[in-house]
């Protein structure tokens, strides 16, 4: 995995869109009720609203990020197509004063007045207003989706989470690169205290009750039900920040229309291919072209599930539930004592004689012991290509708190991703108390154990769930 954690899908677009109307773009500020103001950019089509006023959408980038990103998405796919459009730098971010709480009340609250706003506007439609949003500004309009009030009539929340605490916590065991990464995005002084307590409690392992509430206030996962909007979600196939679970658990509650597009876009390890993005933002607009606009496009009408293939052509997989699968079992024998200073198991099965694409959550057993106590054990899935390449499959792991000198069966669920595996590439699994015994760029997970701990592992086995047709070639 790279040093670098992609918060926003790359937006540089290799064409431009047909001009179907002028626009004209100001600036504004947008006072809160607590003071603080926001920094925002409203583009309005030039020329009379059509019946009814235009259609409107709200736009919120990622963190760390600003609204100049999203700028250039509006100028690219909204504005020109007769959309009113309000981007605003969230609190803590930009131009915008304040402290950000990590769409906490607060920062929810600033959104449901910039839509009230925007609602005010000159030729704004009352009831035709959406919302797009990417990573923390996609965890935003999911906020949006169940705050009282906000009568949002599309939407589209990109790269992002529904449970905040499975995401950065998955099995009780912090992502603590990925935290530590997400921290420093902002300078300290403009994280409101809470959030670094979070962190702080996160990277220590302690106060569980207490992230579990502060992620929980954040999350949608147990409010799902409630949502009747449109909801396109778009998530990444490799996302170590938000895996494809993210969207699929969403998938499976909503009541309303709803639609998923998996493809390679979002934070690392997805490459975010240029010549992919003209299709999705193009799906996007058609989405709130059949929503805010009324048009009959059929996007509605469409296979609900939509995943790309790596690399990106035009051809993509359509249907209405997850696709066929089959499970790779995969034994890895041996055993062997490993202590806290970097020690690690590394394991290797003979070659695949097709070529494989993974999908969804792995998981692996694994038999292991301790004399002396063991905070948490890392399980890194790759696999070597013919030419010696190594690709990371998933990734996982689990607190060991509960191993003794008696051996116990220790079962780590890997991210959910769709990872394609070239014919002849032989499967290895590594570990360790940290992601980097794979490889010193894999900063996912971080802390090891102290050193003077040991640990006993005997044998691996895994299930891993494949494509029975895979997509990619």
């Amino acid at each position: 995995m790279g040093r670098r954690f992609l918060l926003l899908v790359a937006v540089f677009f290799a064409f431009q869109a047909s001009a179907a109307h002028a626009f004209t773009k100001t600036d504004h500020w947008l006072p809160m009720r607590d003071g603080v103001s926001l920094a925002a950019t409203l583009y309005a089509p030039d020329g009379a609203p059509p019946q009814g006023g235009w259609p409107a959408v709200l736009v919120l980038h990622g963190l760390g990020q600003d609204r100049s990103v999203m700028n250039a998405v509006a100028e690219a796919h909204l504005a020109p197509n007769g959309y009113v459009v309000l981007t605003v730098d969230a609190r803590g971010h930009g131009a915008s004063g304040g402290q950000s709480s990590l769409v906490g009340p607060r920062e929810v609250a600033d959104y449901a007045a910039a839509l009230l706003w925007l609602r005010l506007q000159p030729g704004v439609s009352d009831t035709r207003v959406g919302a797009l949003g990417f990573s923390l500004g996609g965890g935003s309009v999911w906020k949006l989706l169940t705050a009282p009030g906000t009568r949002l009539a599309a939407a589209v929340p990109v790269m992002t989470w529904t449970s905040l605490y499975d995401a950065l916590l998955p099995q009780g065991l912090a992502k603590s690169g990925l935290i530590a990464y997400f921290h420093n995005l902002l300078p300290p002084e403009r994280w409101d205290p809470a959030v670094t307590t979070f962190r702080d409690d996160a990277l220590q392992g302690r106060n569980d009750a207490a992230i579990r509430a502060f992620a929980a206030q954040r999350s949608v996962r147990g409010d799902l039900g409630r949502i009747r909007t449109p909801v396109f979600m778009l998530q990444g196939r490799r996302d170590y920040a938000f895996d494809m679970q993210e969207a699929l658990a969403a998938f499976g509650r909503l009541r309303g229309p709803k639609r998923i597009y998996l493809g390679d876009l979002g934070h690392a390890p997805s490459a975010n291919q240029p010549a992919e993005q003209p299709y999705y933002f193009g799906q996007i607009r058609m989405w709130f072209d059949r929503f805010l606009k009324g048009q009959l496009n059929g996007i509605d009408r469409r296979p609900r599930i939509e995943l790309a293939p790596d690399p990106w052509r035009s051809r993509t997989y359509q249907a209405s539930q997850v696709p066929a699968r089959r499970v790779l079992r995969l034994t890895f024998r041996g055993r062997r004592t490993i202590d806290g200073l970097g020690g690690k198991v590394v394991r290797t099965v003979a070659p695949t004689r097709r070529l494989n694409e993974t999908f969804g959550h792995a998981l692996v057993s694994v038999k292991a012991s301790t004399p002396t106590g063991w905070s948490h054990l890392v399980a890194v899935l790759s696999a070597i290509t013919p030419t010696g390449e190594e690709i990371v499959i998933s990734q996982g792991g689990a607190p060991t708190t509960t191993l003794r000198s008696t051996t116990r069966v220790l079962t780590i669920r890997l991210m959910s991703q769709a990872t394609r595996i070239p014919r002849g590439s032989r499967f290895r699994l590594t570990l360790a108390g940290a992601s980097t015994a794979q490889h010193p760029g894999n900063l996912l997970y971080l802390a090891g154990p102290d050193a003077g701990l040991r640990l006993s592992i005997g044998e691996a086995r895994m299930v891993l769930p494949v494509l029975r047709q895979p997509i990619s070639r």
